[in-house]
């Protein structure tokens, strides 16, 4: 008969036999294990040693390029927007590098006639029949409306009427500053439009150009029509004067990408894509340069779509 005797035996010998079995293993491999562990060890450390190195050495070696493009400014710009009018018109999204598009705009001596900061309302599908009304209750004597589109799509109507006042290609008869004022404030009201600072930003008179600086495309549940939206204000704005959309990446859903495979507009909208660096941003300017003193729109950047990171300078 089993007793609680043997039991106890059982399991002490179980027990024991454990014990020797894992200091006998213990033994035998101690070494060669902890010696393979450690070296595993040390060369893992090795590696995230060389791979921060290299990470800092990449990000100083961009901050280099950076300041390189800085200076080049300085050097490749001056003189080419002489006598030139250029408006600026920021998206939501591009807010971060306008400032910095300017700079590089008043360094080709760039006369900025002002910076209309549009707002996301204005892109917003709920706000079509408001867009409609006040295009037509906004409407100047002196602002050119014949030819406005007739349809339902406030965003294409009520951009084709900002850009007839705030554009002229050919740098005709200006509309009288009070009505222009009076249009823009009338949009500014309704918060579809701004200004970073109102003391300078204002539209003081039509210009030849316009660059719109952007950023990356919606994500929220409306991001399909307000990308579109978008598209739309900027093909009415390049049927009044030249236009240079300073972005930032060619994705779906990105302005740039839009204009890129659109037949059309390609030929005459000119992209940067990697307008959110300081080299893209002077690549701005040389488009801009290259839009107004010859004519011509271009694809430049990283992205698809981009036929060169720059335009080629004239002789």
């Amino acid at each position: 008969m089993i007793n609680f005797r043997y039991h106890v035996v059982s399991l002490t010998a179980v027990f024991l036999a454990l014990a020797i079995g894992l200091v006998v293993g213990t033994a035998a491999l101690n070494g060669p294990v902890a010696d393979s562990l450690n070296q595993r060890v040390s060369e893992l450390r090795k590696d995230n040693t060389q791979l921060r190195d290299s990470v800092s050495s990449l990000q100083e070696e961009v901050k280099r390029e950076e300041d390189f493009a800085t200076e080049m400014a300085q050097v490749a710009l001056p003189g080419r927007l002489t006598g030139r009018k250029i408006l600026m018109v920021t998206l939501p999204t591009g807010r971060d590098q306008a400032d910095q598009v300017r700079t590089m705009l008043t360094t080709a001596g760039a006369t900025i006639t002002g910076r209309i900061d549009m707002q996301d309302s204005f892109f917003d599908p709920n706000n079509a029949e408001e867009l409609l009304y006040l295009a037509a209750s906004a409407a100047q004597p002196n602002i050119p409306t014949t030819g406005l589109p007739s349809n339902s799509d406030g965003v294409e109507t009520a951009s084709a009427l900002l850009a007839s006042a705030v554009l002229d290609r050919t740098q005709g008869v200006a509309p009288p500053a009070a009505e222009l004022t009076a249009l823009l404030t009338a949009y500014e009201k309704a918060k579809y439009l701004g200004y970073a600072d109102a003391g300078k930003d204002k539209v003081t008179e039509p210009a030849q150009a316009v660059v719109i600086v952007s950023g990356l495309p919606y994500v929220d549940k409306d991001s399909a029509q307000k990308d579109q939206a978008v598209v739309t204000m900027v093909s009415q704005f390049d049927k009044q004067g030249a236009v240079v959309v300073a972005g930032n990446g060619a994705s779906d859903g990105n302005v740039v990408a839009a204009i890129r495979s659109d037949g059309a507009l390609v030929k005459s909208i000119s992209t940067v894509d990697n307008a959110n660096t300081p080299q893209g941003q002077l690549v701005a300017a040389l488009a801009t340069a290259e839009m107004v003193n010859q004519g011509k729109a271009g694809q430049y950047g990283l992205g698809a779509g981009a036929a060169s990171m720059m335009p080629q300078q004239p002789q």
